[in-house]
């Protein structure tokens, strides 16, 4: 695959791809039990946790397409981030840093969830009975 496809499909350069597995190779080997073995190998692992960041779809359909569990495909996503995260090799520089360089070339993307809207209810569509009635019912009897 050429440079600008493997970008334009994992949204990382090759170069960074192979410098983030290499962080996970080193992880499996620092193991000192093996365990279970994973349900993916890590190359699989990596483009996995890379396209779910990449394409923002839902855990069912990337699970449904890799033919895993859900909650391995949870696990796994966890997994890479907080191996990644604890190399230190790949945060993004602090405030001051970004407004001190200008030489920087950051994008910084919001992705913040917004509610659905659902429609209100309404009092028409239930009945309500009035809780003296209630009250006045009980004590009758």
């Amino acid at each position: 695959m050429s440079a600008g496809k493997f970008k334009r499909k994992l949204g990382v350069k090759r170069a960074t791809y192979e410098l983030m597995k290499s962080v996970l190779e080193a992880r499996e080997g620092a193991k000192k039990r093996s365990g279970r073995p994973p349900a993916l190998c890590l190359d699989d692992q990596l483009v996995l946790t890379l396209s779910f960041w990449r394409e923002y779809r839902t855990q069912f359909h990337l699970a449904q397409d890799w033919e895993v569990d859900e909650s391995t495909l949870r696990r796994t996503v966890e997994r890479v981030e907080n191996n990644l995260i604890k190399s230190g090799k790949f945060s993004l520089p602090g405030r001051k840093a970004l407004r001190e360089d200008h030489d920087l070339e950051v994008v910084i993307v919001d992705v913040a969830e917004t509610p659905v809207e659902r429609p209100q209810k309404s009092s028409d569509a239930t009945t309500q009975v009035r809780k003296s009635a209630i009250a006045i019912k009980v004590r009758s009897s």
